[in-house]
């Protein structure tokens, strides 16, 4: 990666990497679902309320299972070895570093005479 954003060779991978991202927000956000199901089910008095949570609670369950299973399959979560996880979380965290060195925006930021605009 260079430090020239409009270089295509920096989009490179790139689809892949915001797919990663994303499923692992969607799995931290499932994750928190099931987290709250099951803080709500040991607050829940009612019987019938205690069944709804339960359900809630094994739905979330389901969508957590689903989305590892997802991000395991394409190599996106390595939840069973370390070294291997450990290496993808560096290199994501690479690349962010990288991204955010790179020079987006220029030193003048001065839009007089871009725009016509009238003499006064």
């Amino acid at each position: 990666m260079n430090n020239d954003y409009l270089d295509p060779i920096n989009a490179e991978g790139m689809p892949h990497r915001a797919d990663a991202t994303f499923a692992m927000e969607f799995l931290l956000a499932a994750k928190s679902g099931v987290r709250n199901c099951a803080f709500a089910l040991t607050e829940t008095v009612s019987p019938e309320a205690r069944e709804v949570v339960r359900r809630q609670l094994r739905e979330a369950l389901r969508l957590h299972e689903d989305i590892s299973r997802l991000m395991t399959e394409r190599g996106w979560l390595r939840a069973y070895d370390v070294g291997e996880q450990l290496e993808l979380d560096l290199n994501a965290a690479d690349t962010t570093l990288k991204i955010a060195e790179m020079k987006l925006f220029p030193d003048d930021t001065s839009r007089l005479g871009t725009f016509a605009t009238p003499n006064k």
